[in-house]
């Protein structure tokens, strides 16, 4: 059986949630157990183990609170190559016109 990609917010919610589910059940841990410490509410946990949405700030809890930090790497922004500001600065520079001297004639 090929498994299709994800493709909607429903499935992506869950598929998050079964992990949590199942990853909760493997360590021996309830909802309210989970909940307290992941710092949420115990209908926050349920809803997001069902996939019927959840907020941002519960799923990083959850997740850190399972020890899967890992989880959110994927939702960090990419470090960047370049600084803009560096960037910016060499920009101006090259756009300024230099100044040419002309040695001062002795008479």
């Amino acid at each position: 059986m090929i498994k299709q990609p994800i493709s909607t917010v429903a499935e992506w919610e869950e598929q998050f949630g079964g992990a949590v589910r199942r990853l909760r059940q493997a360590r021996r841990l309830t909802q309210t157990e989970l909940a307290e410490r992941a710092n949420v509410s115990l209908s926050a946990l349920k809803n997001l183990e069902r996939g019927r949405g959840s907020s941002l700030s519960s799923v990083v809890r959850v997740a850190r609170a399972l020890g899967r930090a890992e989880w959110l790497d994927s939702f960090a922004p990419a470090e960047s190559a370049f600084s803009p500001m560096e960037m910016l600065r060499e920009n101006a520079a090259a756009a300024r016109p230099r100044r040419v001297r002309h040695p001062v004639a002795k008479p």
